[in-house]
């Protein structure tokens, strides 16, 4: 019985391979809107524009789109290529394998990139035009990402390696033991058991063939990159090919989940030899870029071990010398990404101020600072080549598509349009910034959008939207999650605040969160929807709160403490209990520098009020219908935070449903689980604020 079952079903995945082998290909969705109005799926019907490369010469244009299918519940990321006005674009691949990490190579005139097919991860090659595409690494554990030595012959790599012990390796007559015996902390994180770990490697290249890969770490058990973010942009060739640049935080267990000092490591591919660039610098350390020259390199720095929302800080280090400079010490923003100019003088980079985010440039010798583009959008990734410069944008109103920018007036033009026959047919909301007054004498921007075709003779319904983070941006973002347009086109009015906590308004601002959950953050929460409440055409009788992660926790906090403003909830994957929060996380410097410390310090007040304002403690107050969601491969906050909440709300008698998902995680990242998180959260919302 047990080998016939075997048979059975070895023959189903087969016949479910064949079935995945011969499905549609995943391209561009054809859909229709006649209503003029975003629905779910017409959401997961928009192109996903990413990661644009210019030709060596500046002549041409390299960037991805993902295309989703909501049948085949899943996506398809295809190669484009485009002069940099947008001319002679052409799909460059026509494949089911998703092309990864695209680059130019041999002067422009062929792309190297990733693929899965054959079944596993490796590096291709392809001339320019798509034609000639051959596979040129045959690693046995695939590759994740990659980056070719300037002189292209060799190839520096990451992919994972075996971490720690199985069962079975400690009890080999035991092979089918499920098992995991733990002794350290860090067993898990975000998703997934930590079983695997990325390591980086170098290999030869010959231009048709990876050769023998050498563990540029081997015997070391820590991750390279660090996750779960990172990924190639933590590693650099210097331009002459002789060093490699990366970031590592060299920590295992209980020292790793306590501590975010990360550091930037140089290691020599001849000699082999590795030192440390950043010894002393106790924060993470990440994304090195050498200059042109090969003179200097730069990363981002932060300051404070075991604070993982510290200042993004733009340092440079002489490579002679080993002189350091911090440069954007006068500038009290954040610098997400940056490029160094020809020159090896100057850089550009990309940093947030007042909920929009901009390409600046800066310059080495005076630390001045100049700010390249502006308007009401986000720029969230760059690339400039000999005065051409290529940016992506989105904002609250439109998804992210490919403009041509120029780096000394910021005019910018798009270029891609792959989304245009879709926002032809759509009537947008439009979002507006609106200045508040906290409780504390403050001004915070609130975000306002505003429905499609919006009245201001009618009353709407309002929702107040709880960004999680804590400490994240409510900027001019598009999302395929949370997304603002969605909610609008619903009919809401959408509340927005950059509530204490969030970047972009300065230090003092961002972090007053930290030990102060429950505090005057939600009093900046109960500013913004209140002033906006006072609206003619705000019906301040349906109020509801949505969020997600610390607007989870936003929305349970208030559900025992909102003094009967809102008439209906909704939060997913949320802190409910913090002292169960502080023993189930993962990265215990988040939960040790936000919260203040472990609950059990009585001589902490930090720490005290912290859990004192956790949210299970006002259950007997609440009296308002909510929502909860969550997945169950979420490590960071496990699900068993949203079955308390709903459990909680059940036994107090408060209308209440469960949205729980066993194969997502913190996200929600499948399409039809994103269609079912939509159909659910608007049908639970019109419930209680339309009917």
């Amino acid at each position: 019985m047990i080998m016939a079952t075997s048979v059975l079903v070895g023959a189903c995945t087969q016949e479910a391979k064949k079935a995945e082998d011969s499905a549609p290909l995943i391209g561009r969705s054809e859909i229709k809107v006649p209503s003029g109005v975003l629905t779910p799926e017409v959401l997961y019907s928009m192109a996903r524009v990413t990661d644009p490369q210019l030709s060596p010469d500046g002549s041409k244009v390299l960037y991805g789109v993902t295309f989703m299918s909501i049948e085949q519940n899943k996506g398809n990321r295809e190669l484009f290529v485009m002069n940099p006005d947008g001319s002679d674009k052409k799909q460059i691949t026509h494949t089911p394998h998703s092309e990864q990490n695209a680059v130019w190579v041999n002067e422009g005139k062929e792309i190297a990139f990733l693929s899965g097919e054959g079944g596993s991860s490796q590096i291709w090659l392809m001339n320019a035009d798509g034609t000639n595409r051959r596979k040129v690494s045959n690693y046995d554990d695939g590759i994740n990402g990659f980056l070719l030595s300037p002189d292209e012959t060799k190839v520096f790599f990451f992919t994972d390696i075996k971490y720690g012990q199985r069962t079975v390796d400690v009890y080999p007559d035991l092979p089918k033991a499920t098992g995991r015996i733990v002794d350290d902390l860090m067993y898990k994180h975000w998703d997934e058991w930590v079983e695997t770990i990325p390591h980086p490697f170098i290999a030869s290249f010959d231009g048709k063939m990876m050769g023998e890969a050498t563990d540029i770490m081997a015997g070391e058990p820590y991750e390279c990159p660090m996750k779960p973010f990172n990924g190639i942009e933590n590693f650099a060739w210097s331009p002459d090919g002789k060093q490699v640049a990366y970031a590592s935080r060299k920590k295992t267990g209980l020292e790793y989940s306590i501590s975010t000092n990360s550091d930037i490591y140089i290691y020599n591919p001849e000699t082999g030899q590795t030192y440390n660039l950043t010894e002393g610098m106790m924060g993470y350390d990440m994304h090195p870029e050498f200059s042109p020259d090969g003179k200097y390199i730069a990363w981002i720095s932060q300051e404070r071990d075991g604070y993982e929302s510290d200042k993004h800080r733009l340092f440079v280090a002489d490579l002679a010398t080993g002189e350091k400079q911090y440069m954007t010490e006068a500038f009290d923003y954040d610098v997400d990404a940056f490029q160094w100019l020809p020159d090896s003088r100057s850089l550009y980079f990309i940093a947030c101020k007042e909920a929009v985010t901009h390409i600046w440039e800066i310059r080495m010798d005076d630390k001045e600072i100049r700010q390249i583009t502006t308007g009401q959008y986000n720029y969230v990734g760059m690339h400039a080549v000999h005065g051409t410069m290529v940016a992506l944008r989105q904002s609250m109103e439109r998804p992210t598509e490919l403009f041509a920018v120029n780096p000394q007036t910021g005019e910018a033009t798009e270029i891609s349009f792959e989304n245009k026959e879709i926002e032809d047919q759509l009537i947008v909301g439009k979002s507006v910034p609106r200045w508040v007054q906290t409780t504390d004498g403050k001004q915070m921007l609130v975000w306002v959008i505003y429905p499609p075709n919006f009245d201001p003779d009618k009353q709407y319904p309002a929702l107040l939207y709880c960004q999680g983070g804590p400490q994240s941006t409510v900027s001019q973002y598009w999302s395929f999650r949370w997304n603002f347009q969605i909610m609008a086109a619903n009919d809401y009015i959408i509340v927005a605040p950059n509530r204490r906590g969030l970047p972009g308004f300065g230090q003092e601002w961002l972090e007053q969160i930290s030990g102060d959950y429950g505090g005057q953050n939600m009093k900046d929460y109960f500013a913004a929807i209140d002033d906006v409440a006072k609206e003619p055409y705000v019906d301040e009788n349906r109020l509801g709160a949505v969020g997600a992660s610390y607007g989870g926790f936003s929305v349970f906090w208030m559900a025992g403490n909102h003094q009967k403003r809102f008439k209906a909830f909704v939060a997913h994957a949320g802190i409910f209990n913090m002292e169960q929060q502080y023993l189930e996380t993962e990265e215990m410097w988040f939960a040790n520098w936000d919260m203040g410390g472990p609950y059990w310090d009585t001589s902490n007040p930090v720490a005290q009020r912290t859990f004192t304002n956790s949210p299970h403690r006002f259950v007997d107050r609440w009296d308002t219908p909510i929502l909860v969601t969550h997945g169950e491969l979420d490590y960071r906050i496990l699900a068993s935070q949203g079955m308390s909440a709903f459990n909680a709300a059940k036994l107090r008698g408060i209308p209440a449903e469960l949205l729980i998902y066993p194969d997502e995680n913190h996200w929600i990242a499948k399409p039809q689980n994103g269609i079912l998180f939509q159909r659910v959260f608007f049908r639970w919302l019109d419930k209680w604020l339309k009917e």
